[in-house]
C-alpha cells in the first residue's frame, strides 16, 4: 500500500472505530460489537504501526520510541501539503 492509500484506511477504521465506540455506549453487553471494535483495534494498530515504520510518526506521541523523536520535529508535519505527496 502507498502512503496515500495507507493514510487513508487509517481514517477509515478510526472512523469505524468512533462508530463502534458509540454503538457500545448505548449497548455495552453487545458482545459481537465489542469483538468488531477489538478487531478494528488491532487493525488500525497494525496499520499505524505500519504508516509508522515506512514514513514516520503519525502524531508527538505515536507508537515511536524517543530515539526516533527527531522524525517528528524534522520531517514535514501531517497538516502540510508536502506531507501528502
Amino acid at each position: 500500500m502507498d502512503k496515500k492509500d495507507l493514510l487513508k484506511k487509517i481514517q477509515e477504521v478510526g472512523f469505524s472505530l468512533v462508530d463502534v465506540n458509540l454503538y457500545l455506549d448505548n449497548y455495552e453487553d453487545n458482545k459481537d460489537a465489542l469483538e468488531y471494535f477489538n478487531c478494528l483495534s488491532k487493525e488500525l494498530m497494525d496499520l499505524r504501526k505500519e504508516y509508522e515504520k515506512k514514513y514516520g510518526p503519525l502524531t508527538n506521541y505515536g507508537i515511536q520510541t524517543a530515539k526516533d523523536w527527531d522524525q517528528w520535529v524534522s520531517g514535514p508535519w501531517p497538516w502540510e501539503r508536502k506531507f501528502n505527496d
